[in-house]
Parts: C-alpha cells; sequence; structure tokens
C-alpha cells in the first residue's frame, strides 16, 4: 500500500521532516508491506527553504548578512535540484524569532540582509529566485532591502537616509536607476499566503505591527510612514502597488518585491509545485497530512488544506493529524476522509509540545493498524 505523508511543521515543536520521518517510522513499524513516501511541505513561512531542499535534492549554501537589528550574521539560501533556482527564506535573515522580545520594534529592524542574500546569490549566476516571505520583523517596506539592491534614497537635504525602519519617514527622493543591473534579469516568485494590502486598517502595520513589538502610537505612525513611502515610489515608478493583495506581507516586503516584477503565489501552491506533489498524490493509494492546530480556518488557504484539495482531484483519501483540533474542525470532514488530534485526554499546551514526538507516533500508528488491517485500495 503507497502511503503519501505530506506534512506542515507542528509550529513550536517540530519541522515538517520531523513530522514527515515520525509519521513514516510508526507505518513502518507497523508493517513491511507499506511504501512509504515523505514530502515535507511548507506555506511559505519558517520551514521553506528546508522543506524545498529536501523535496528537489537541493543544497544550502552559507553566507553572511545583515541581521534585523543591524548586526553582521551568518546565515544561508538554497540552491534547488535544478540548479537554476535559488531559494530565500525571509526568516533566516530578518526573522522575528531572531530578535529578543525585549528588543522587538519595527522602528529598529531592517530588511537590508535579504538584499544582501539576493545579491550574493546573484553574483553566483543565479536569476531565478522563490522568495519565502513568511515570519519577518520588519515594516520597512523592503526599503532596506532595495538600498542593498542599489536603489539609493535621498532625505530633504538629499542626504542618504538610514536602513531601520525609524528612516522610512524621512525618505523624499528615490534614484532608481542605481539599482543592480542584474536584479532586471531576475525572476522573483514569491511565496505567501498574505492578502493583506500595504496600508489602512488591513495593512501591514495595523495587522501584524503589533506582533513585531509596535505600539499603538507606533502602529499610526508606521502605517503614515508606509503611505508616505509608497507615494514617493509611486512618483519615481509611475505605478501604485499598495493596494495590491500581498503588498503589506512581511512588513511590505511584498510591495518591495512588486516593484522587483515579483509575482506574488499561494505559498502552500507554490511549494507543492516546486515539489511535484500532484505527481506524488496520483501514486498513493492514502495521503497522510498535518500541522500544529487545525480548525475552521484550516480551510482558508492552509498547507494541509492544499493537500487535500489535490487528493480529492484523484479521489485519493486523506487523513488530517493536528496537534488539536479546534473550533469548527467537523467542517473538515468536507475535504478529509478522518482528522485526528494527537492530544490523549486532557493536557496541557506545554505538555502537548513536550510530548508531541511520543503522541505524534501513537497516532499516526493506530492509522497505520487501521489500514493495514484493511488493505483499502484506492
Amino acid at each position: 500500500m503507497n502511503i503519501l505523508i505530506a506534512p506542515d511543521s507542528f509550529k513550536g515543536s517540530l519541522s515538517s521532516l520531523k513530522v514527515g520521518t515520525i509519521m513514516e517510522k510508526a507505518f513502518l513499524d507497523e508493517s513491511s508491506l507499506f511504501n512509504t513516501t515523505v514530502l515535507p511541505m511548507a506555506d511559505g513561512g519558517e520551514g521553506t527553504l528546508e522543506t524545498l531542499i529536501y523535496a528537489t535534492g537541493g543544497k544550502k549554501i552559507k553566507t553572511r548578512a545583515t541581521g534585523p537589528l543591524g548586526e553582521q550574521i551568518p546565515t544561508e539560501y538554497g540552491i534547488l535540484g535544478d540548479q537554476k533556482t535559488a531559494v530565500i527564506e525571509i526568516a533566516s535573515i530578518a526573522g522575528l524569532p531572531m530578535v529578543p522580545k525585549e528588543k522587538r520594534n519595527p522602528f529598529h529592524t531592517t530588511s537590508r540582509g535579504i538584499g544582501e542574500v539576493i545579491v550574493s546569490a546573484m553574483e553566483k549566476g543565479f536569476r531565478h529566485f522563490i522568495i519565502a516571505l513568511g515570519g519577518s520583523s520588519t515594516n520597512d517596506g523592503g526599503f532596506g532591502m532595495l538600498q542593498s539592491l542599489g536603489v539609493t534614497f535621498h532625505d530633504e537635504r538629499g542626504d542618504a537616509v538610514g536602513s531601520f525602519g525609524r528612516d522610512l519617514g524621512l525618505i523624499s527622493k528615490v534614484d532608481w536607476s542605481t539599482l543592480h543591473p542584474a536584479v532586471k534579469e531576475c525572476t522573483f516568485h514569491i511565496a505567501s499566503d498574505v492578502e493583506n494590502p500595504l496600508c489602512g486598517e488591513t495593512g501591514a502595520s495595523s495587522v501584524f505591527g503589533p506582533q513585531k513589538g509596535a505600539t499603538k502610537e507606533q502602529v499610526k505612525e508606521l502605517d503614515r510612514q508606509l503611505l508616505h513611502y509608497s507615494q514617493v515610489l509611486t512618483e519615481a515608478r509611475g505605478i501604485d502597488f499598495k493596494d495590491t493583495n500581498g503588498a503589506g506581507a512581511a512588513g511590505g516586503l511584498g510591495f518591495a518585491f512588486l516593484h522587483l516584477n515579483g509575482k506574488l503565489e499561494s505559498g502552500a501552491k507554490l511549494v507543492a509545485e516546486a515539489s511535484s506533489l500532484s505527481t506524488a498524490v496520483r501514486d498513493a493509494d492514502w495521503v497522510l497530512t498535518g500541522e500544529g492546530q487545525s480548525d475552521y480556518q484550516t480551510l482558508f488557504g492552509k498547507l494541509p488544506s492544499y493537500v487535500a484539495s489535490i487528493a480529492n482531484q484523484y479521489q485519493t483519501p486523506v487523513s488530517l493529524i493536528a496537534g488539536s483540533l479546534g473550533e469548527g474542525y467537523q467542517n473538515l470532514y468536507g475535504d478529509f476522509d478522518s482528522c485526528h488530534s494527537i492530544a490523549i485526554g486532557p493536557m496541557s499546551l506545554d505538555e502537548s509540545i513536550s510530548r508531541a514526538e511520543e503522541l505524534l507516533y501513537h497516532e499516526t500508528r493506530n492509522i497505520a493498524r487501521i489500514l493495514n488491517r484493511t488493505k483499502g485500495e484506492k
């Protein structure tokens, strides 16, 4: 029986690759007759780089860049198995977890390092990029990144401005002619499921600013600065992207990539296509996917829902294993043949996380026992 295991990560406890290997072990421990394929998945957030490298037989390239607080940090980017596509994960260059909680403040963070990593990859000859936008600590509209790519920003006196969120409001003029010439040869596929515009009540500052450490007053100021910044770029470029869906992703990095002719795509879809998920589902007799928390929101573009949609196209049974099943999980049965929680009896979130490997193995083994007994066919 061919079993495809295509999970997302269990946020805060297990990477998607770790989830997949635990689930695979449960099946193989139950019966050597199971033929398992592990295809770890991601939706454009943390873990996307590792997922794509594993799925395509790619490799990681070590480098250094400016971190979110302005310090030099070791980081990395990936090269897919096609040896043509570079993968850059924002979370590993300017990610929120990289900033200590007491230092989280979007006025004090920068996206500069992202541009530096792009330049490093371009200098090695790469021109095709997948950008995983999730998990950023910045709210600078991507202007720090654009600076690293050669774009120059000046204040009213004609002096160059700094690279942090606090400098955004000082921008008076932008010179796009200094853009690194290789950028014009590049394609950027942007993995993001965020559809927020750049500014306003549903914009980058209002929705995501607080989780990055911004106070209510700072949120208002950041939003005003992003609006001003967008107006300066619109004047220089002759096109206005501030209201485009996804412009507000990653603190406005989506907006900056739109100005680089980037194509915003569903993170789950982009990763699935790069990983040849459809082919793997076609060859499977049963599909298992998973995530840390599943509820009615899972149906709104989350990774397991995308996996289920592919399985349903091929009429392949699909089961969901989650860290917990929350409000409205009953709605998931329209897409999934079965839904499972790894929790056994009453337990705290901390206990569930600390025992995640054991609990995931136990629940997956139960499913394997059922399938082994029934020997269902596609």
